[in-house]
């Protein structure tokens, strides 16, 4: 992408245009000052989410989790360890569906977690059941 990538600013939904050649790691929102990439999964809801989809550049995974989810709460700190093998290269994000049952209800969620990868703003893969960094890393990379 010689043009440079789009970046969706998770803490504020601006849309950064990052100039090829500069380093993604160290960017930041133009409007918000906000890192850009911080190497965890960034919470989202049913405001930003489509945003974050259809604008980035990058890929897109989504964590559709509950608070109440046993397997949610397990497989949190394994999804949180993928964000940190392979950000900037995929966006990691994370939806409550409880709070957000809009973006769930329009996903078709119907047991969690379940996480969909987005490519190039639409989904392109989609599992159901809690598993470690390196099976996360491996679903990701097998579908990009």
């Amino acid at each position: 992408m010689s043009e440079g990538l789009q970046i969706v600013c998770p803490n504020c939904g601006a849309v950064n245009r990052i100039p090829a050649g500069k380093p993604v790691e160290k960017a930041k929102c133009g409007k918000c000052g906000a890192k850009l990439f911080t190497g965890k999964p960034v919470e989202v809801t049913d405001a930003i989410l489509p945003k974050l989809i259809a604008r980035n550049s990058t890929p897109v995974v989504v964590d559709f989790w509950a608070e109440w989810c046993g397997p949610c709460k397990m497989m949190a700190p394994e999804f949180a360890k993928a964000a940190a093998a392979m950000e900037p290269k995929v966006r990691f994000a994370k939806l409550d569906t409880e709070r957000n049952p809009v973006s769930a209800a329009h996903f078709g969620i119907r047991s969690i977690p379940t996480m969909i990868l987005f490519k190039d703003g639409k989904p392109v893969a989609q599992t159901a059941g809690a598993m470690r960094a390196e099976q996360i890393r491996q679903w990701i990379e097998s579908h990009l």
